[in-house]
């Protein structure tokens, strides 16, 4: 089914379409995310018990704490 998918006619088409979507600014920097992205793949793959050396950056929501109104009850 795959066998003659990767042949040089079509991998120059392929950026050829690449080239007019994204420009040729975007195209080295999408190129450095999915070599980034293929290769901790497969660093994941080799050693799976290693942890990640990529941080997450996202601070946890700090909600302020909400106190309640003193009101007066109704006594009727």
């Amino acid at each position: 089914m795959f066998e003659g998918l990767f042949q040089p006619m079509h991998l120059l088409v392929i950026f050829v379409i690449a080239l007019l979507i994204f420009g040729p600014k975007r195209l080295p920097e999408l190129g450095k995310g999915l070599g980034d992205g293929i290769r901790s793949f497969k660093d994941s793959m080799k050693d799976p018990d290693t942890k990640s050396e990529v941080k997450s950056e996202v601070k946890p929501e700090v909600k302020p704490e909400v106190k309640p109104e003193n009101k007066p009850e109704n006594k009727a």
